[in-house]
């Protein structure tokens, strides 16, 4: 275990566990059957609890399994999607629910030309929450105000994926910590929703965000804008990895995000410019610690899988008891959450 990991238990056992429950139950009675949209949505002490209750559920499981036993959850997912379905899927069994499933586009009524908000309209007398994806950006704040069940953002086109931040932030708490910690943010940071919500949310922190990227990937200047409207301690851009990798405690790594480029020719011009091999790790640190939120293309060499540096495939695993934290939080009614209530 890091002495970063290590540290972040030590002060979670410290904390009392009235403060704990305390913190859970005001974060409980703001999420409950409420919508998931944007990683704008937590507060610093917002984020703790609920990375602090998936410790918890990560540590012992069996604590919450069929807490939601005859909750049904409904997965919209109008893009491909491996580890963010699956760990949905997986969270809500774990939790004694199950899933509806509307499945591919090619075999649902979307193909007949069925509007978003009719579909969610529909779904939703099935399902006690939705997860949805979509590749417009704003389609789950739309979707959202023709629903009265809590409906989760899983990504929409370009602009945020708040779980998935949840799930970052929980991966770099355990490794380096989330205050005093310089990251370096690289790839595709114009079309990458994870990058967009993780931007956010790191403000929170007292982190140190550098971005990586092509001029023509760079982030879109109202995030710039608004991330310097936080008083971040510090953000800075670079079309080079090489300057600053030394101080990086934690390089997020993104794929180039081909899907979403108008011009076939504008992703060549970029695809494969920034890449992560054994060579480039030469002048890193050897506490770095390597994050992408997967699928990878080409952007990490396999041979960083088996080293200390590599943390990737730990983040995807992660995914399961962020979510369940989350579906707990806005799912429960007045039941107890991880111990709220039980004296």
């Amino acid at each position: 275990m890091s002495r970063a990991r290590f540290a972040s238990r030590v002060n979670w056992l410290a904390a009392s566990n009235g403060e704990i429950q305390g913190a859970r139950h005001s974060l409980h009675e703001r999420m409950r059957h409420d919508h998931l949209i944007t990683s704008k949505q937590f507060s610093r002490a917002d984020i703790e609890t609920v990375l602090d209750y998936a410790a918890e559920i990560d540590a012992d499981p069996s604590a919450v399994a069929d807490r939601h036993a005859g909750t049904l959850l409904g997965l919209l997912f109008f893009e491909p999607s491996t580890r963010t379905k699956m760990s949905f899927e997986t969270a809500m069994k774990r939790l004694g629910g199950d899933v509806v499933d509307m499945g591919s586009i090619e075999s649902s009524s979307v193909k007949k030309g069925e509007t978003l908000a009719d579909t969610v309209r529909v779904i939703e007398g099935y399902a006690d929450a939705l997860v949805l994806r979509h590749p417009k950006e704003g389609a789950a704040t739309m979707a959202s105000e023709f629903v009265d069940v809590p409906l989760v953002n899983a990504g929409d086109g370009a602009g945020q994926h708040p779980t998935q931040t949840m799930l970052d932030l929980y991966t770099i708490r355990e490794n380096a910590g989330l205050d005093d910690l310089t990251i370096g943010i690289m790839g595709d940071l114009k079309y990458g929703r994870t990058v967009h919500s993780l931007a956010y949310a790191l403000t929170n922190f007292d982190a140190h965000q550098h971005f990586i990227s092509p001029e023509s990937l760079q982030l879109p200047r109202e995030v710039v804008y608004d991330l310097h409207q936080q008083d971040a301690p510090g953000i800075r851009e670079h079309d080079s990895l090489e300057e600053i990798l030394p101080s990086l405690d934690v390089l997020y790594v993104t794929r180039i995000q081909r899907e979403r480029f108008p011009d076939e020719n504008e992703y060549q011009k970029v695809a494969g410019e920034y890449q992560i091999d054994s060579d480039t790790l030469e002048a890193a640190s050897d506490d770095l610690t390597i994050m992408h939120p997967l699928p990878r293309v080409d952007e990490i060499a396999p041979e960083i899988d088996e080293t200390e540096h590599a943390a990737y495939f730990e983040q995807a695993h992660n995914g399961v008891p962020v979510r369940m934290a989350l579906l707990d939080l806005l799912l429960s009614d007045d039941k107890a959450i991880g111990g709220e209530g039980d004296e």
